[in-house]
């Protein structure tokens, strides 16, 4: 979170974020979800890097999946889900 904050005094138009989650208990994590699309709209495009799949749907307006160093989706959270076999060759564990 301190992190996240000192990022934003300098008024970025883009922040990139990468995997604010880890290792974090889930009250915390629901905490960051909340202030990352808090940040978002208030007018700053985030890059997320992110894990936890959950988080990321709930957060992002576009999703990108990469596999073998290339993009082998883009789209909406909601064209993610919608493709099952995608997401589970893909992001299954």
């Amino acid at each position: 979170m301190l992190t996240l904050c000192r990022s934003l005094l300098g008024c970025p138009k883009v922040l990139l974020i990468d995997e604010p989650t880890e290792g974090l208990a889930p009250k915390i994590v629901a905490v960051v979800a909340e202030a990352i699309r808090d940040i978002h709209h208030r007018g700053v495009s985030i890059l997320l890097v992110e894990q936890k799949l959950t988080i990321a749907l709930k957060v992002s307006s576009r999703v990108c999946v990469m596999g073998h160093g290339q993009i082998v989706f883009e789209g909406t959270p909601q064209a993610l889900t919608d493709a099952p076999d995608l997401m589970k060759e893909w992001l299954a564990v």
